[in-house]
């Protein structure tokens, strides 16, 4: 919750309006944008890292797989097989080099900038704390010349009044140019994320353009040179059905 939510409105305050209601509207509404900016930047922030690792994870997952094959007596015996698991593994290792590219590229161009973005967050939410300090010790000092302005004029409560009211200037014009300040830098920070973004993410869709344009490439020439015979998927099935029958009659797997 913001602190801004989170003022007691049934404190006893001075009566006259610090801030007009459509100020403190109008800064509230600004900056509950920017606060809705900040979730935002961090859950993309988290939910890209997790698309990269997930990303690297699967990539040297298929590698491993492949890797495993050929180190297994299953390839041994049969040339064909292991020319067909020996390409898959070059297309696997070549399709990891160009996934750590696109990664490389990513992390650059999107990871890094969004962490730059999410730095500035900090130093805005510690201008509108102190804003909000400065707007509290102003109502402070008002209420206390308030308090002067009803007693009844005598010599030393007239010195008084002109004291608190000295006191009261600047405070009330250090609060005056925080206020405007944020009121004219936050819309301008919150309507430039497009600008800072975009390129951002222009990169990561050239980055996954190009990536996969060169997994169809690779996946092309893998499929030219294993898959001579082209079964559909059922046939396959139904051959790997045939072959499974074929093992559960010997007399090593048979049900006692």
């Amino acid at each position: 919750m913001s602190f801004l939510s989170s003022r007691n409105p049934f404190k006893a305050g001075p009566k006259k309006q610090i801030v007009p209601k459509t100020v403190e509207r109008d800064f509230e509404r600004e900056y509950g944008k920017l606060q809705q900016l900040e979730d935002q930047t961090k859950k993309l922030q988290k939910d890209m890292k997790k698309s990269i690792e997930a990303d690297l994870a699967m990539s040297k997952s298929a590698v491993k797989i492949t890797s495993d094959l050929l180190g297994n007596p299953l390839c041994e015996p049969d040339p064909d097989f292991l020319a067909m698991v020996t390409a898959l593994d070059t297309a696997m290792k070549r399709m990891d080099a160009f996934n750590q590219e696109k990664v490389n590229q990513i992390q650059k161009t999107v990871m890094d900038p969004l962490k730059r973005y999410s730095s500035v967050f900090p130093s805005l939410n510690m201008a509108v704390k102190r804003r909000e300090q400065a707007l509290q010790e102003y109502k402070r000092l008002q209420l206390k010349v308030e308090k002067h302005e009803e007693k009844e004029r005598t010599g030393a409560v007239i010195a008084k009044l002109h004291q608190a009211r000295e006191e009261l200037r600047p405070i009330r014009e250090d609060f005056e140019v925080k206020n405007r300040q944020l009121l004219d830098e936050m819309p301008k920070f919150y309507n430039s994320r497009i600008d800072f973004f975009k390129p951002s993410f222009q990169s990561l869709i050239r980055a996954q353009v190009v990536y996969y344009t060169e997994m169809s490439r690779v996946f092309g020439e893998l499929a030219q040179q294993v898959d001579e015979v082209q079964l559909t998927d059922a046939e396959r099935e139904r051959e790997n059905e045939a072959k499974l029958a074929e093992l559960r009659a010997l007399s090593i797997v048979a049900d006692d």
